[in-house]
């Protein structure tokens, strides 16, 4: 028997600023669509230390399962919060002007041994396919999460289709 739904956040969407939120939708996006408890918060390694310090350090106890993680430019703040935290951290690499990204990919994905995070695509790619991957790490331990996502998962094969269209 499937577990029921939860309406407390089991998933965190942190980003370092307003400016990720066009990248970071892509992931609430999601999760609205398959009707995902979560929340979203403006964190910044350097700017609000003592947010992430406190957050980071409470999301176990509150109930969060996953934590996705915005950063572009420098891109603490995933591997910051997984300092701190035991939960599976997602990062997303914010696309940026200067370096479209490369910067912040690298940044996220040379975590030292001991401080993991787990790394996805520059952009809005990476910010859905984390969404799909927190989505499929809750499921673990929850039936009702993962009858979810494996019929959205089914749902996306169906809808590729066998033969291109003609113009």
């Amino acid at each position: 028997m499937a577990s029921q739904p939860q309406k407390k956040a089991l998933i965190s969407i942190v980003m370092g600023s307003q400016s990720d939120w066009e990248t970071m939708k892509e992931a609430a996006d999601f999760l609205k669509e398959l009707n995902i408890p979560y929340e979203k918060k403006i964190i910044s390694a350097h700017r609000t230390p003592k947010r992430l310090y406190s957050f980071s350090k409470k999301a176990k106890k509150s109930g969060l399962k996953v934590i996705i993680a915005g950063a572009g430019g420098a891109a603490h703040l995933p591997g910051m919060v997984a300092s701190l935290t035991s939960l599976p951290v997602l990062g997303v690499p914010i696309e940026s002007k200067s370096l479209k990204g490369i910067d912040s990919l690298l940044s996220i994905a040379q975590m030292p041994a001991g401080v993991p995070v787990g790394t996805l695509a520059i952009g809005k790619a990476g910010a859905k396919n984390a969404a799909i991957l927190a989505v499929s790490i809750i499921s673990l331990s929850n039936k009702f999460y993962e009858k979810k996502i494996e019929n959205w998962r089914e749902n996306l094969t169906e809808n590729v289709p066998l033969n291109p269209t003609n113009e």
